[in-house]
């Protein structure tokens, strides 16, 4: 347990930490109404806590950021711990329109049927759960679709760390007009956790191509340099022969799945992006870090890292030394074999990070018709680059911070707070994962009419 002191010292802690390191603490929530904020949540803390009820404090503190790489963990040990417990909901739920569907079902008991509408979990209506689960959960900007992903594949988690741990779950459906009431024991994460659900899918393949009736079909699992090369690919030869074959067979058509693809490496990002050019672009317009971090590059952090430059108010980001990482404000030239007939992207809410900006630079040079749901990145670019964990004393609590703030090449006033809308909204759930591409589907055949 820490005291009342302990803690509120805790929050004026890291809030100060966010403020000397996170370029964009400020980027979405003004900072007097972030000031207001913490003397709110402090004058909340009047009793000792334990180490979870901080925790539960802190994450939508954190998430206030709108920073999806901006996060709070617990420690790893007693995550550890936690996850030998029977102690999670043995349901996997959809979150549609405000209200919690049972799309997948763990308990032993036949008798609940998929579909029901949750009502009530252990007495507490699910629309009060809602409203402290998807406060906590860290997103660019303001926007909605990650949340709703996140729910559907981690609400057992979400629910034991922010709002109950227990061993026992009484809950409440509606069916048909009909209400229904269950109980069920819990269950650990290794009985439950699977290829997508509680921990994120490892697909065979992350990168794959094939044409089928003169169409071409893309899907980038990952833009991870080190998930494509577990799977024993390499990106670039794959693009390469990709979009070779794209032009050697005069291919008109061309879907991309970005869907689930929550981001990786820049390089490969940028590379991407090249192919869809025949002219120079702009991917990202600057790298800015704060006043305190651009201080730090000195003595021998010099030798990996140019020293900040200070222009227009803003502390601009070089590139490095030794790596390419922070190369892409710079123009980029076309790919050769970049392709030239028609591109239809598929995008949800779990496309982050690079896979987000991917989506923002071709949805601003028009390069691609945009199926399906919001992006959960953010369309003018991110938080991210180097993002170093910091220990918050004096409990176990680990902080991540990322200290460069991504401006991506697009106009600064659309989608602001946003990701990359689509052009063609999709309204399927998350486990209807088939018909965003039976739309395309149909466009590109009505197109052919």
């Amino acid at each position: 347990m820490f005291s009342a002191p302990a803690i509120q010292q805790l929050l004026s802690d890291t809030y100060q930490e966010l403020v000397w390191k996170h370029p964009g603490t400020y980027r979405y929530t003004q900072k007097a109404v972030f000031d207001r904020y913490v003397d709110s949540l402090k004058s909340t803390i009047t009793d000792s806590l334990s180490e979870l009820e901080v925790y539960r404090k802190l994450k939508p503190f954190i998430a206030r950021v709108r920073c999806l790489h901006t996060d709070v963990s617990l420690p790893q040990s007693y995550t550890d711990s936690l996850n030998q417990l029977p102690d999670l909901l043995p349901l996997q739920v959809e979150l549609i329109n405000g209200h919690l569907y049972i799309s997948r079902n763990f308990s032993g008991d036949s008798t609940i049927h998929m579909g029901s509408e949750i009502v009530a979990i252990n007495g507490r209506p699910v629309d009060s759960l809602l409203a402290e689960i998807l406060p906590a959960i860290a997103t660019d900007g303001y926007n909605e679709t990650l949340p709703a992903r996140a729910v559907y594949h981690l609400f057992p988690l979400l629910y034991r760390n922010l709002i109950q741990l227990t061993d026992s779950y009484k809950i409440e459906v509606r069916l048909g007009g009909i209400k229904y009431r269950y109980t069920m024991a819990g269950k650990s994460y290794t009985a439950l956790a699977g290829n997508g659900f509680l921990k994120e899918p490892v697909p065979e393949k992350q990168l794959a191509f094939t044409v089928q009736n003169n169409t071409g079909f893309l899907t980038v699992h990952s833009f991870a340099a080190s998930d494509i090369k577990a799977a024993g690919q390499k990106f670039s030869s794959f693009m390469k022969k990709t979009f070779t074959t794209l032009e050697e067979q005069h291919i008109p058509d061309l879907v991309v799945d970005l869907r689930d693809n929550t981001g990786g490496s820049d390089a490969n990002a940028a590379l991407f992006c090249r192919y869809f050019f025949d002219t120079a672009f702009r991917y990202w317009d600057r790298i800015v870090v704060t006043d305190s971090i651009a201080r730090e590059v000195k003595g021998i952090v010099k030798l990996f890292y140019r020293k900040p430059v200070y222009k227009n108010g803003e502390w601009l980001w070089l590139k490095g030394r030794l790596t390419r990482e922070f190369d892409f404000y710079k123009v980029q030239r076309p790919a050769p074999h970049n392709y030239k007939g028609r591109v239809y992207v598929l995008i949800n809410g779990f496309c982050m990070s690079s896979c987000a900006d991917v989506a923002a630079i071709l949805s601003h040079h028009h390069k691609a018709v945009f199926f399906g749901e919001e992006t959960g990145g953010g369309y003018q670019g991110n938080s991210s680059g180097m993002m170093p964990h910091t220990s918050l004393a004096p409990t176990r609590l680990q902080l991540t911070v990322p200290l460069q703030g991504y401006y991506n090449a697009v106009a600064a006033d659309k989608n602001y707070g946003h990701g990359t809308l689509p052009d063609v909204p999709v309204q399927a759930g998350a486990s209807e994962k088939d018909a965003t591409m039976e739309v395309v589907l149909q466009h590109i055949r009505q197109r052919g009419k």
